[in-house]
């Protein structure tokens, strides 16, 4: 059963890349081919120097641009946004939306390019199979709550709602359940129907 947790995991490891001395129509030609609206621009040892997008390009063809730019070092944006391929998913999800990104150049721990991580690819984990996900969560709850003894949760999960029922011991149980269920990767929603346990 695949975990889907981390950028690593649902990344594009094959990149389209551009160097920083790479020409403006050489930079649109790729794009065009590639059907992508941003670049790495990479530098000689291969770390991610910059980020060139279509928003770069476009000030060119507004005529807003006056430093007379024409390679990818000149036109790029500076410094790139990147996310290691160990962040998670839910942290590069932040990263895009704090930023407008549509995308993200992944690098490894020596800095050099490995991969890119798009608003699609992070959506893969909500294509995780129903049955992926309650097993993972069974696995969870299964840590969390074996000290907790009389705890009986039921766990169905249909088109990625997670649907919980059954007993705790505590009434902080029903809490802590639910938030551990919303930390599976591919859920959507959670519903319980937790009953908290009466001592005879």
């Amino acid at each position: 059963m695949k975990h889907l947790r981390t950028v690593d995991d649902v990344m594009t490891h094959a990149v389209i890349s551009v160097d920083t001395g790479t020409q403006f129509k050489d930079i649109v030609e790729s794009m065009r081919q590639w059907r992508i609206s941003a670049l790495p621009v990479l530098s000689a040892d291969g770390r991610v120097a910059g980020v060139v997008s279509e928003a770069d390009l476009l000030l060119k063809a507004q005529g807003m641009d006056e430093s007379r730019a024409v390679t990818a070092g000149q036109l790029m944006t500076v410094p790139a946004v990147t996310v290691t391929k160990d962040a998670t998913i839910a942290g590069a999800a932040r990263l895009m939306a704090r930023g407008h990104l549509k995308r993200l150049p992944v690098v490894g721990d020596d800095g050099r390019l490995v991969g890119v991580v798009s608003r699609g690819d992070l959506l893969k984990i909500y294509l995780r199979p129903d049955g992926d996900i309650g097993a993972e969560l069974r696995e969870l709850l299964m840590a969390h709550l074996i000290p907790a003894g009389s705890s009986v949760v039921h766990v169905h999960v249909a088109n990625g709602i997670v649907h919980l029922r059954g007993t705790v011991p505590d009434p902080a149980l029903q809490e802590m359940v639910v938030r551990v269920a919303r930390t599976v990767p591919g859920v959507v929603d959670v519903t319980a129907q937790l009953d908290v346990e009466v001592p005879a």
